[in-house]
This record gives structure tokens, sequence and C-alpha cells, in this order.
């Protein structure tokens, strides 16, 4: 590895779900995390974000706003990761594919029981996605 991997993921709520994947491999296999993945060379941000919901949920979306940018160095790998909230533009039914095993809509309340990707709960909770008690939802 030369340097960080700058790489992108797609926060999705619709109908009080989030629009999750379970990662099909390395890092992070069987867990659950976020559409996206890397910038490819010549890709805008938004482009590859795109491009990465698609290929692993078969959806289109509209990208909108940066909510937040997440860290992720290990022994073998280190990500800067740029989440932006982005909504579906026409079906609503993801199919899985390209590095993903499942996709799917889940409750927002039931994600923290779901086995996610390291600090995945902590971090949407901080945004204000996730549920942090009987207040602090955010309203989408």
């Amino acid at each position: 590895m030369d340097g960080p991997v700058v790489a992108v993921g797609a926060v999705i709520v619709a109908h009080g779900s989030l629009l999750m994947i379970r990662r099909g491999h390395a890092p992070g296999h069987g867990r659950w995390s976020l559409p996206g993945g890397r910038v490819e060379l010549g890709e805008t941000l938004h482009e590859a974000l795109a491009r990465e919901v698609r290929e692993e949920t078969g959806l289109d979306i509209e990208v909108e706003d940066l909510l937040g940018v997440l860290e992720v160095p290990g022994a073998d790998h280190h990500f800067v990761i740029l989440d932006y909230t982005a909504t579906v533009v026409g079906d609503f039914n993801p199919v899985a594919g390209g590095d993903a095993d499942d996709a799917r809509w889940v409750p927002l309340d039931d994600v923290p029981a779901l086995e996610c990707t390291p600090r995945f709960v902590e971090t949407l909770r901080g945004w204000g996605v996730l549920p942090t008690g009987p207040t602090g939802r955010r309203e989408w």
C-alpha cells in the first residue's frame, strides 16, 4: 500500500430504514455497512458513489451532502471514507451485487443489533442518523 485510499459511502434513509449491504470481501467480510467503495482514478466523488451504490445494490441515487469523514487505518489498509447523504431515484428494491453478499433496507432501530463494521454504529449515532435513546433521533 502506497498510502491512504479514498473511498465513499452512501447514507440513504427512507421510510425509517437505512440502506445497508453485507460486505462480501475483506476488510469487514460478512459485516454490515453502507454501500460504497473506492474512488477510481478519473472519477469525481459523486460519480464514484453513484457507481458503487449501483454495483452493490442495483439502485440509482442522487448524491446530496457530505455527512462526515471516517478514517479507518489497519495493518494492511488505510481508508479515508467520505460519507454522503443520498436519495434513491426510481426502484427502491435493492439487489446485492459487486462486493456485496446482501443488500436490504434495515429499520433504523434494528441497525445496532447487526454485526456491523468497526465503529459503524457509533459513527452513525454521532452523526445523528441512528437513535441514541428515547430522544435524539434525526428526522428523515
